[in-house]
C-alpha cells in the first residue's frame, strides 16, 4: 500500500513536467495553429542554460535557494527569448502553411537548435546541485519520497490556475482566446494578431524552458532531452485535445500515472502502455478528451493545399523516360566509383522506395504519417528474422517483411480512417514508438539494442545483382506511382484530398479509399525495410525511431510532394548531403536544419517546384531573351 502511494506521488510529480510542456505547446497551437515540433528544444535550452549557470558560471547560485530559483526563472526567460526569435524568423512565415509543412519546418528548427546548443554548451552532461532547502525526503510508511518532488506536485495546479486566470481575466488572455477562435475576425475588429502570436509563442516557450530548468534537481541536463520529452508531450496534447489547456492538464495526470504504475506492472513495456493509452483515447474520441469535435464543414475549411495534380516536370512520358535514363546513368557511374559510392547509391535507392511509399498516401490521399518508420522497421525485422530463424532466401525474406507490414497495417488502418491531420500523424507516431519499444525491449527475439547482425541475405558475389534489383525496384516504384496517379483510384483519392465533403456526397467510398492507400503504402515501406536489412546485413531498433520517419518526410518534401520525381531528387539530396557534410562539417545537422527551414519557407512545393519559379523569374528579368 505504501509503495503504491509513493508511485502515485511519483506519477503526479512527472505529470507536472508534462503539463508545463503541454500547456506551452497548446498555447502556441491555439493562437498560431502551428504544431511546434521544436518545443522540446526550448525545454532543453532552459535546462542547459540553468545547469551551466549554477554549476560552471556562478556556482554560488546553486547554494542559495532564492538565487537558484532566480536562475531557473532566467532559464525560462532564455527559452522565451529564443522562442521570440523563432516566431519572428520562422513561425509567422509558416502560419498559413499546411500542418505537415509546419511540422517539418519546426523539425529543421530542432536540428539547428540542437547543434547550436552543442556548440554553445558542449556535448557533456551537466549535473546540477539539488535545490537548497528541498534536499531531503519524507517518510511514507517504509518508503521515502523526495521533498522536491512534493513541491513539483504542488506547482502543477498553481500553473494551471495562473494560466486560467490569465486567459479569463486579463485583456491579453481574452484576446488570446479570441485569436484561438477566429483570428481573422479579431483582425477585422482592429486588433493586430501579430503581437498576440508573439506573446503566445514567448509564453509557451518560456513554460517549456521552465519545465526543463525544474528537471535539473532530478536528472542531469544533456543533449538528448529534446527528443526524449517532445514525443510524450505530443501524446499529452493530442490525448487532451489540441487547443485545450484543461484537457492537457487531465491528460498529463493520466499519462503521468500510467507511466508511474506501468513501470511496476510492465517494466519492459512502459512506453508501449503510454502510447497505447493515447491510441485507445483517439480511437473512441478522435478529437481527444477535451478537444472540440470538428464538424464536417470545419474539417473542410482548414488550411489545405490548393488542388494539385501530379507533375513529371511538365515533360510528359518522353521526358520522364529521359529522366529515368539519367537516373540509370548516375547509378552506373556510382557503381563504377567504388564501394563508397556504391553503398551511398544503394542507400539512396532504398530511400527512394521508402519515400514513394509515403508520397503515395500524402500526395494522393492527403494522409499525413509521422510514424511511417513503423512499417519500414517491420519489413526489416520480418526479413531479418525469417532469414536468421528459418534460413529464408532473399525473395522469401522480402515477402515475409512485406507480410509483417501488411498484417499490422491491416489492423491499424481501421483507426486511420477515423482520424486526419495532426491526430493521424500522432497515431502513426504512437505505432512507431510501440514498434520501437518492442524491438528495444524484446531482447530474446530482436536482440534489443544489439540488434540482429551478421545477416547474409546478399553475398559479395551477389552485390551487382542486388544493386540492379534496387535500381529496378526504385524505377518501378516511380512508374507505379505515375500509374496510380492517372488511374480511377488516383482520381478518387485526389478528389477526397481536395474536396472531402463533395467526394463523400458523390458516393465515393471514402473510408475504404483511405484504408486501401494506407495499407498499400505500408506494404511498400515494408519492402524498403526488407531491402535495407539485406543491404546492411543488420537491423536495429532505431529503424522505427522518429528520425527514420522524418527521413521519409524530408525525402518527399525536399523533392516535392506533388512531383513525380520528387522522392528521387529528395533522396539524392538527403543521402549526399548527409554523407558529405557528415565527413566535412562538424555541425552538419544544424546546416541541414537551416536548409530544411529555407525550403519550407521559400518553396513548400520542393526543389522541383522551385525550378519553374526560378525559370519564370529569369524570363521576367530577360525580356529580350524571352521574346
Amino acid at each position: 500500500m505504501t509503495f503504491s502511494v509513493v508511485q502515485l506521488l511519483g506519477g503526479l510529480s512527472y505529470a507536472t513536467t508534462l503539463f508545463l510542456m503541454a500547456a506551452g505547446l497548446t498555447l502556441i497551437f491555439g493562437v498560431t495553429r502551428i504544431v511546434n515540433f521544436a518545443h522540446g528544444s526550448f525545454f532543453m535550452l532552459g535546462a542547459l542554460f540553468t545547469a551551466h549557470w549554477v554549476t560552471h558560471w556562478f556556482p554560488a547560485w546553486g547554494e542559495s535557494a532564492p538565487l537558484y530559483l532566480l536562475a531557473i526563472l532566467m532559464g525560462a526567460a532564455c527559452a522565451g527569448l529564443a522562442g521570440a526569435a523563432a516566431e519572428f524568423l520562422l513561425l509567422r512565415r509558416m502560419s498559413d502553411a499546411p500542418e505537415l509543412y509546419q511540422l517539418v519546418a519546426t523539425f529543421g528548427l530542432t536540428l539547428a537548435m540542437h547543434d547550436a546548443m552543442q556548440w554553445g554548451f558542449g556535448p557533456d552532461e551537466v549535473f546540477a546541485p539539488r535545490f537548497p532547502g528541498l534536499k531531503g525526503s519524507v517518510q511514507i510508511g517504509d518508503e521515502f519520497f523526495p521533498v522536491y518532488q512534493l513541491a513539483m506536485i504542488a506547482l502543477g495546479p498553481l500553473v494551471w490556475l495562473g494560466l486560467h486566470l490569465l486567459l479569463r481575466r486579463s485583456r491579453f488572455g481574452q484576446r488570446l482566446r479570441a485569436a484561438t477562435q477566429d483570428r481573422s475576425m479579431l483582425a477585422a475588429l482592429g486588433v493586430n494578431p501579430r503581437p498576440l502570436m508573439l506573446g503566445a509563442v514567448v509564453l509557451g516557450c518560456a513554460l517549456a524552458g521552465l519545465a526543463g530548468a525544474l528537471q535539473l534537481p532530478r536528472e542531469p541536463a544533456h543533449l538528448q532531452m529534446d527528443m526524449n520529452v517532445i514525443v510524450e508531450t505530443f501524446v499529452v496534447v493530442v490525448t487532451g485535445g489540441l487547443g485545450s489547456i484543461g484537457g492537457a492538464f487531465v491528460a498529463a495526470l493520466l499519462i503521468g500515472l500510467v507511466h508511474a504504475f506501468g513501470i511496476n506492472v510492465f517494466p519492459q513495456a512502459t512506453l508501449v502502455i503510454v502510447f497505447l493509452t493515447m491510441a485507445v483515447v483517439l480511437v473512441f474520441r478522435p478529437q481527444g478528451l477535451n478537444g472540440k469535435a470538428v464538424s464536417a464543414q470545419e474539417a473542410g475549411s482548414g488550411v489545405r493545399e490548393a488542388a494539385q495534380k501530379f507533375r513529371g516536370l511538365g515533360v510528359g512520358a518522353a521526358g520522364s523516360s529521359a529522366i529515368a535514363a539519367a537516373v540509370l546513368l548516375l547509378a552506373c557511374l556510382a557503381w563504377a566509383g567504388g564501394p563508397y559510392w556504391q553503398a551511398l547509391a544503394a542507400d539512396a535507392l532504398i530511400l527512394v522506395i521508402f519515400g514513394i511509399s509515403l508520397q503515395s498516401m500524402m500526395a494522393l490521399g492527403g494522409l499525413v504519417s509521422f510514424g511511417h518508420a513503423a512499417f519500414f522497421a517491420l519489413g526489416a525485422y520480418g526479413a531479418a528474422l525469417s532469414h536468421s530463424l528459418w534460413g529464408a532466401s532473399l525473395p522469401l525474406a522480402l515477402a515475409a517483411g512485406c507480410g509483417a507490414a501488411l498484417a499490422v497495417a491491416a489492423v491499424f488502418g481501421a483507426a486511420v480512417v477515423r482520424s486526419s491531420g495532426v491526430y493521424l500523424a500522432m497515431l502513426s507516431l504512437a505505432l512507431a514508438q510501440v514498434i520501437w519499444a518492442g524491438a528495444t525491449q524484446w531482447v530474446e527475439l530482436t536482440g534489443g539494442d544489439n540488434g540482429l547482425i551478421g545477416l547474409t541475405l546478399v553475398g559479395d558475389e551477389g552485390r551487382p545483382v542486388f544493386y540492379a534489383l534496387l535500381l529496378g525496384l526504385a524505377l518501378l516504384s516511380v512508374a507505379a506511382l505515375r500509374f496510380l496517379a492517372r488511374s480511377v483510384m488516383g482520381a478518387a483519392l485526389q478528389a477526397l484530398r481536395d474536396a472531402p465533403l463533395r467526394a463523400s456526397a458523390s458516393g465515393l467510398a471514402v473510408n475504404w479509399l483511405k484504408y486501401r492507400i494506407f495499407v498499400e503504402s505500408a506494404v511498400l515501406a515494408g519492402l524498403a525495410g526488407g531491402l535495407f536489412a539485406a543491404h546492411k546485413g543488420a537491423v536495429f531498433p532505431s529503424l522505427a525511431s522518429v528520425s527514420t520517419s522524418v527521413d521519409a518526410l524530408l525525402v518527399v518534401l525536399l523533392g516535392g510532394v506533388h512531383q513525380l520525381w520528387g522522392a528521387v531528387v529528395g533522396s539524392m539530396v538527403l543521402s549526399y548531403a548527409g554523407a558529405e557534410l557528415g565527413r566535412e562539417v562538424t555541425y552538419w545537422r544544424g546546416l541541414l536544419g537551416v536548409f530544411i527551414m529555407l525550403i519550407m519557407v521559400a518553396s513548400p512545393s520542393g526543389l522541383l517546384g522551385l525550378l519553374p519559379r526560378l525559370a519564370g523569374a529569369w524570363r521576367r528579368r530577360s525580356p529580350g531573351r524571352s521574346a
